[in-house]
């Protein structure tokens, strides 16, 4: 018969503890069952704890991430296991390993930038919940993040083993696709080449010192949104978003990245 780590755990660690205070207080220990045990294992629901953190050092250890897992794990990595040494559980129970899938904007599809994607992963992590109303603080700090990233000339951020020298460029986009085709043209680079890959790692570094920063702004009572929708996003929206003439989308993304460039079209009468 095979006993598991989780059952060794269950049956082994309450008794070593109860020996251990019996043996100082005199107490007799007490056995705790498996559903007891169950419990005291549980891995919370978000919010969890937050520490401030130094939000250079999460950069560095973005860049290095991005080396080892690529974009998404780097940014939600460097954020998760900074925590896990300056907090231990429940940051000790999460397999960071998990988001190397968003790579590339997920398996390498390049639908959302996987930077963008392990920071609000991260930041639901921190400051969200289930709840209707927990969500607010979470969606307003990934919607500042995400308008900052169409909207400031990146990387903003150099590495301190930086490989190759890297120019910045402005999206329109929060899409891997747009991102990186945009990038390559302002740098006159392939889209396979080692340059596009190191500016993808400054990148990684760069939206990981932007998400501590702004979830340190929040830990301190001090967040106010900075990057609001464009002006041409607002055009947008009127027409297509909710009680708009059409409503036919609930993009809050900036839509030039895709389908226009300048002021928005008139449409015709539908």
């Amino acid at each position: 018969m095979t006993v598991s780590r989780r059952d060794l755990l269950k049956g082994s660690l309450p008794f070593m503890v109860g020996a251990a205070l019996g043996g100082i207080s005199g107490v007799a220990p007490r056995l705790v069952s498996g559903a007891e045990a169950d419990k005291q294992m549980a891995v919370p629901q978000p919010p969890w704890p937050y520490k401030k953190l130094d939000s250079i050092a999460v950069a560095e250890s973005a860049y290095d991430g991005y080396y080892t897992g690529a974009c998404n794990y780097g940014v939600f990595e460097s954020i998760i296991g900074a925590l896990r040494k300056e907090v231990g559980f429940p940051y000790t129970a999460f397999p960071s390993a998990m988001m190397v899938v968003g790579e590339g904007g997920v398996a390498q599809v390049a639908s959302l930038c996987g930077s963008l994607n392990g920071a609000a992963h991260a930041i639901f992590l921190i400051t969200g919940g289930l709840d209707k109303k927990q969500r607010e603080v979470p969606f307003a700090l990934i919607q500042d993040l995400y308008n900052w990233y169409e909207q400031a000339p990146l990387p903003d951020y150099k590495p301190k083993n930086a490989k190759y020298q890297i120019v910045t460029s402005v999206s329109k986009s929060n899409l891997c696709h747009v991102s990186v085709s945009k990038w390559c043209k302002v740098a006159k680079v392939k889209s396979f080449s080692k340059e596009r890959s190191e500016r993808c790692a400054w990148l990684t570094a760069a939206v990981a010192k932007q998400t501590v920063d702004l979830l340190n702004k929040q830990a301190d009572g001090a967040f106010k949104p900075t990057y609001a929708m464009s002006a041409d996003v607002k055009a947008c929206r009127s027409c297509h978003d909710q009680k708009g003439t059409i409503e036919n989308t609930r993009a809050m993304m900036d839509c030039g990245g895709c389908h226009f460039t300048g002021k928005a079209p008139k449409h015709p009468k539908i």
